[in-house]
């Protein structure tokens, strides 16, 4: 891995990210356009479609033969060995509805792995940064994942794939896990969600089926701030994977939490 490719990669991430979420903090509450993404519930605004562009078309620009996934775009340009996955508003129902729960992401991927996460958050200003080996930072200050003596009476994000729905067996893991611990929380943004577990301000993260371009930063983000991320056989998470079960949380967490999946996935 090229170290000053990741290096011109955060400067430009940092940049552009703030640009695109200036779009989405001044269009809030006064955007035009709202449709259907798809048969499961998910809207696009042009919101999103200018966000993107702002972004795509500057790492176009610096990186021109690096693959680039986009949300609305999907894939530009050849395979490399280097993917940037980009979700210019993550939580965008929130947006459309009003709520003031939604962020930008770009992560940029090396053989299938994350190496960079930038997520910002436009209405409070955040800029979450994390680098591999790097550490994780919110507004330049180091993020450590923190450790409670009791999981059980903690706050728990909740996160699952649009395509999952009613899906029977999520349905009781989710509604297991709310009545096991203090508050199982779902923000449907998901980058937010990781970025609250690597800060210290929730517990843990039970994702079920989610994958997109909304998961590699906060997976990175989470890693870099001591966390772990495993799967629900209970080995750690790497690469990539179209169908992942995940679960999250400081690592003295792991047992509890990933017996608390187990029992949950078994009632």
């Amino acid at each position: 891995m090229d170290h000053q490719i990741v290096t011109a990669a955060k400067e430009l991430s940092i940049r552009v990210i703030r640009q695109a979420g200036q779009i989405s903090k001044e269009k809030f509450d006064d955007f035009i356009e709202l449709r259907a993404k798809d048969g499961f519930g998910d809207v696009v605004t042009e919101v999103d479609h200018i966000a993107e562009e702002i972004i795509v078309k500057q790492i176009q620009t610096v990186f021109p033969n690096h693959q680039i996934h986009s949300e609305e775009a999907g894939i530009i340009g050849l395979k490399s060995d280097w993917l940037w996955l980009i979700d210019p508003l993550d939580g965008t129902n929130n947006f459309a509805i009003g709520l003031a729960v939604f962020t930008t992401s770009i992560t940029l991927m090396y053989l299938s792995e994350p190496v960079l996460g930038v997520v910002y958050e436009p209405m409070t200003d955040r800029l979450f940064v994390s680098t591999i080996g790097e550490g994780a930072f919110c507004n330049n200050r180091l993020l450590h994942i923190k450790a409670y003596s009791n999981i059980y009476k903690g706050n728990i994000g909740w996160i699952q794939g649009h395509k999952v729905q009613n899906d029977l067996r999520a349905v009781k893991l989710r509604q297991f896990i709310d009545i096991k611990v203090k508050r199982m929380m779902r923000l449907w943004a998901p980058t937010l969600q990781w970025c609250m577990l690597a800060k210290g301000d929730i517990d843990g993260i039970v994702l079920y089926n989610s994958e997109g371009d909304d998961l590699y930063s906060g997976i990175l983000m989470v890693k870099e701030a001591g966390g772990i991320v495993i799967d629900f056989e209970g080995n750690e998470f790497t690469g990539m994977n179209e169908e992942p079960y995940l679960i999250a949380c400081h690592p003295a967490h792991k047992q509890e939490l990933l017996d608390m999946v187990r029992e949950g996935l078994m009632s």
